[in-house]
């Protein structure tokens, strides 16, 4: 094959990843890490569950509570057998809110007391069986936002023993919701 000094072969492009940029690191390899200066990333955002929610309105709060594996047994599901056996489901909540106030008064009614939170979502996905788990992950996040400081919610609701034919580790959903 020829080409010309402006013409190259076209091979497919593949997506890449993100490039580091910055200083190369001179001098021996002892020198601290924290007096190098921080690569800059370039690139793609990310995103799927890397991705922070976009605000849809207005700056979005730094802040957040997050609830990691909270534990539930329910009896959400299509076949009959969920209904009357029930199982467990796993639950991950990341509220955003402004700490500002609470931090500065150190008053836990300025926040989301994270217990109690804790306590109603498990609630929320023990009560009125339905068919989907997105039914369940909506009424997780309605009753967050029910808090008054909540600005928004990224809820993920697990079902590991989901009734799938092949092997598998895990099913979720994921929903982020805001205040209007």
């Amino acid at each position: 094959m020829t080409t010309s000094q402006d013409e190259s072969p076209t091979a497919p492009t593949t997506p890449t990843a993100p490039k580091l940029t910055g200083p190369e690191p001179t001098g021996p390899t002892s020198v601290p890490e924290h007096q190098h200066p921080a690569p800059k990333i370039t690139g793609p955002e990310p995103t799927g569950e890397h991705a922070e929610p976009e605000p849809e309105s207005g700056p979005l709060p730094l802040d957040s509570i997050t609830l990691t594996g909270l534990r539930a047994t329910a009896h959400h599901g299509v076949f009959e057998h969920e209904r009357t056996e029930g199982q467990d489901f796993v639950i991950d909540v990341t509220v955003w809110l402004d700490f500002a106030a609470a931090a500065a008064s150190d008053a836990l009614e300025r926040t989301i007391h994270y217990g109690v939170l804790a306590e109603e979502v498990v609630a929320a996905v023990q009560r009125d069986p339905v068919d989907l788990i997105e039914t369940v992950a909506e009424r997780i996040a309605a009753v967050v936002l029910e808090h008054r400081p909540a600005r928004r919610v990224r809820v993920t609701l697990h079902k590991p023993s989901a009734p799938i034919t092949v092997p598998f580790a895990d099913v979720a959903v994921t929903i982020t919701r805001a205040r209007p």
